[in-house]
């Protein structure tokens, strides 16, 4: 029998070659649950506006295995004490850790599961993995939940300054063309060190931390908090929504069989066993999309309508502003289209509603991003930096939205 060549080589547009670091890491790509990532797009609907991001979450999660095998080789150089076991603990666990995601997640969060967060669904299949691999991933597993006793583990993982934002910032300016998000990740790593067990930056590499947080509030307000991918994403979430009141009334919608199963049951986190896992593992973007092309000729209004506005791209209207919509306005709206329409007020709520989106690029709240001075002593970025702009990164701005339908103006 032949030996597999498992220490391949893939070709990443932003780092050039990204090495799979030994035969456990290879397997874990391998395994259908991972292979999976490569059908979910890592920014939803945000094609409608960046034709260039259809990019996936596959992409995103080699990208983070690479970032983490440097920062390893940055920190091991500066004699930071990382052994094998741990290494790969860390790259197994930044490499798994979106494994969670559904297609369109924050979407599918919101309507067809209920309220299981991604993070939790990623842990389910850590677990599962970890059975699979005959407990090679508890290392990982310890490090990903926080209970590992080396503090900085958890925050080169997940922290204000990790590397799966390092990555995602990267990777969806590149894709969308939005040159303000491009960090540069090469000189934050190569500025990290470990100091009492935490996680620092060096003194000189703070305009580099300044400048990814700035990154970071820019690519929210015109990527990832753009108004029409949030419009869309919006509506995707109001077609589900629709979708499942639909199921649950007996109505019999064309779709995919896991998709048709999540619709039909009420799914909690306890729910989730080992069979309701596989039925996760089975959905993709190409379920949803599939099912928005057959239910936009359903002969339900508000199911067809909404289907059709994401496949067309034909949205809704989104109004953003400072202050709070007063109900009025949408109450109003609502019983003009409920008219025109011939429809009840409630069912006019899948097209008019209000909300409120909130971007803070720095949380004075979270553990912070602390910087190494000449001195040895430690500080927040906040307080380290001459930067005044870095007080009001971390303040939490909130806008007010509105949708309603174009024909409505």
């Amino acid at each position: 029998m032949t030996q597999i060549n498992k220490l391949k080589i893939f070709n990443d547009p932003i780092y050039g070659f990204i090495t799979i670091p030994n035969e456990l890491v290879y397997d874990l790509i391998q395994h259908p649950y991972f292979q999976r990532l490569r059908r979910i797009s890592q920014m939803g609907l945000s094609y409608l506006v960046y034709p260039g991001a259809n990019h996936t979450r596959f992409h995103h999660a080699l990208g983070c295995m690479h970032l983490m095998k440097k920062a390893i080789d940055t920190l091991r150089f500066k004699d930071v004490v990382i052994s094998d076991e741990e290494e790969n603990a860390l790259l197994i666990a930044i490499l798994l850790h979106d494994i969670g995601h559904g297609p369109f997640s924050h979407a599918m969060e919101k309507s067809i599961v209920e309220d299981v967060h991604h993070e939790a669904i990623s842990l389910l299949f850590m677990n599962q993995l970890n059975e699979e691999f005959g407990g090679r991933l508890s290392l990982a597993i310890q490090v990903f939940k926080g209970e590992y006793h080396r503090k900085f583990m958890l925050q080169l993982i997940s922290s204000q300054l990790d590397m799966d934002r390092m990555d995602y910032l990267k990777r969806d300016s590149f894709y969308t063309g939005v040159a303000e998000g491009n960090v540069n990740s090469e000189r934050l790593i190569q500025m990290m060190n470990v100091e009492n067990d935490v996680l620092v930056i060096e003194e000189k590499g703070i305009y580099s931390v300044e400048k990814f947080l700035l990154s970071r509030r820019l690519m929210y307000w015109q990527a990832y908090l753009h108004k029409t991918s949030l419009v869309a994403e919006l509506i995707l979430m109001k077609v589900l929504k629709r979708a499942k009141e639909l199921t649950l009334k007996g109505v019999k919608l064309p779709c995919s069989e896991p998709l048709m199963y999540f619709m039909q049951n009420k799914i909690t986190l306890e729910d989730f066993d080992a069979e309701k896992l596989d039925l996760f593992s089975q959905l993709d973007d190409f379920d949803i999309i599939s099912a928005l092309k057959a239910w936009q000729r359903h002969n339900d209004f508000i199911l067809s309508t909404l289907s059709k506005m994401i496949i067309n791209r034909d949205l809704l209207k989104i109004k953003l502003s400072a202050e709070k919509i007063p109900m009025e306005e949408s109450q109003s709206l609502k019983e003009e289209f409920a008219e025109a329409h011939q429809i009840s007020a409630v069912d006019a709520g899948y097209f008019i509603f209000r909300g409120k989106i909130k971007n803070q690029a720095y949380s004075k709240e979270a553990e912070p991003i602390r910087i190494l001075k000449k001195d040895k002593t430690i500080e927040d970025v906040v307080e380290a930096s001459d930067q005044l702009n870095l007080k009001s990164l971390s303040k939490l701005v909130t806008k007010y939205y509105i949708c309603f339908p174009k024909q409505l103006i």
